[in-house]
């Protein structure tokens, strides 16, 4: 056994401690975990007490990381567990973090699929069909996709696509306009039939609001 004989800061003050067994530095641990353990000074330890704070301390870090990772924006729970094994955690605590994450609703592949779906419908209009791509690349099952994916209307995201991208093309030249408005349309994933009913329309529209 061993006693703790001083518990100090480290460099990060108020995120890791400098633990002193036995009036040596022993090892660190995240705050949160020295006081979550009730590590004191005066308590004794074993070599099991020391290996067991060592793996709370391991999926404590673990879990801040992935939660740092999560404040950007939502992720899949795919994307995630990437993340954490890249940043060398190794499989037991990535999955132990990613359960607490789904129990404190951090992480949920259904809501993340759904302000995926959203996000590009505001602000970038794809076809059904790339943003099933997207979601799949993304590590989402297939049966989220199809349930969040069900209620885009590749006419209207195709119309609001086109018509967000039409101001830039010249107006002198229908071919020339049809072709790269075309294009534009088909690289967001959307079909012959639907560009060959949208890009007429589109130009209309723009034609007329330019007299």
């Amino acid at each position: 056994m061993k006693k703790v004989t001083a518990i100090r800061a480290g460099r990060r003050q108020g995120k890791r401690v400098n633990v002193f067994l036995d009036s040596k530095f022993a090892f660190s641990l995240e705050a949160e975990v020295a006081v979550k353990e009730s590590l004191q000074v005066g308590q004794e330890l074993s070599e099991s007490n020391i290996e067991a704070l060592a793996r709370s301390d391991l999926l404590h870090r673990c879990l801040n990381a992935a939660i740092h990772y999560l404040s950007y924006r939502p992720r899949s729970e795919a994307e995630l567990r990437e993340r954490l094994h890249r940043r060398g955690f190794d499989g037991d605590n990535v999955e132990a973090a990613l359960a607490k994450l789904r129990e404190q609703g951090l992480v949920d592949d259904l809501a993340f699929a759904q302000f995926w779906k959203d996000n590009r419908e505001s602000f970038n209009p794809r076809s059904q069909w790339l943003a099933r791509l997207e979601l799949r690349q993304k590590g989402v099952a297939d049966d989220i996709i199809d349930q969040v994916v069900a209620g885009i209307d590749d006419e209207d995201s195709a119309y609001r696509a086109a018509l967000s991208r039409a101001h830039s093309f010249p107006l002198s030249d229908y071919q020339s306009f049809h072709r790269r408005l075309g294009g534009y349309l088909k690289r967001r994933g959307f079909g012959y039939r639907v560009i060959s009913h949208t890009v007429p329309q589109v130009w209309q529209e723009v034609v007329n609001r330019s007299r």
